[in-house]
């Protein structure tokens, strides 16, 4: 199923945008954004989406430093290029989320988002979401990728200048992913599934 397109505006102003986002209402689950200026809304993860989450979201907790939190579906902005996402996990300073405001953190304090492709979305994590991650200066950006051409890949993006990231490594399912410093951990690849 693929992202329905709620509303579009060639020059949104971004308040006008969070409001648009905040008052969307998608069927229970699904996962409404911002994607350069469009409002879509996403239908909720499959279960074995949700499980790879999990046990990435399990091995980050062994590598995380105590005072950064492990979130998942945490709106995570990019004004700069109208952007609203909702990663599958992001790591930011636990003091992040005890702010009064804005219902989300801006991009630019994550230490590492991870996206898991489904395959409505897989254009959106493999293309407009890095460039706005790296343009916002996230560290590092780990792609799940489920639905690649060439069968299930892991890549971890890293070094970002302007709206690109350097490719740090890349492999398949199965194979484990070094995360450097701070997190200096491995994530076992080796229990994902791929159906």
């Amino acid at each position: 199923m693929s992202a329905l397109t709620v509303s579009h505006d060639l020059s949104p102003d971004w308040d006008e945008l969070v409001r648009t986002w905040e008052g969307t209402c998608g069927p229970e689950g699904s996962k409404v954004e911002i994607i350069e200026g469009i409002v879509t809304v996403a239908p909720p993860p499959s279960k074995t989406h949700n499980l790879i989450a999990h046990l990435v979201h399990r091995s980050l907790l062994r590598g995380v430093p105590t005072e950064w939190a492990v979130c998942q579906t945490l709106g995570t902005a990019v004004p700069s290029r109208s952007g609203l996402y909702i990663p599958d996990l992001v790591v930011v300073p636990e003091g992040e989320l005890r702010t009064d405001g804005d219902p989300y953190v801006l991009a630019s304090v994550a230490e590492l988002v991870v996206e898991i492709t489904s395959p409505g979305n897989a254009a959106h994590d493999r293309l407009k979401k890095p460039a706005g991650y790296a343009q916002a200066g996230v560290p590092l950006y780990l792609l799940i990728d489920r639905w690649a051409p060439g069968g299930p890949a892991i890549i971890l993006y890293g070094e970002p200048q302007g709206d690109t990231y350097r490719v740090l490594s890349a492999g398949k399912f199965g194979d484990p992913v070094d995360l450097p410093e701070p997190f200096g951990c491995v994530l076992d690849t080796a229990d994902h599934p791929t159906e």
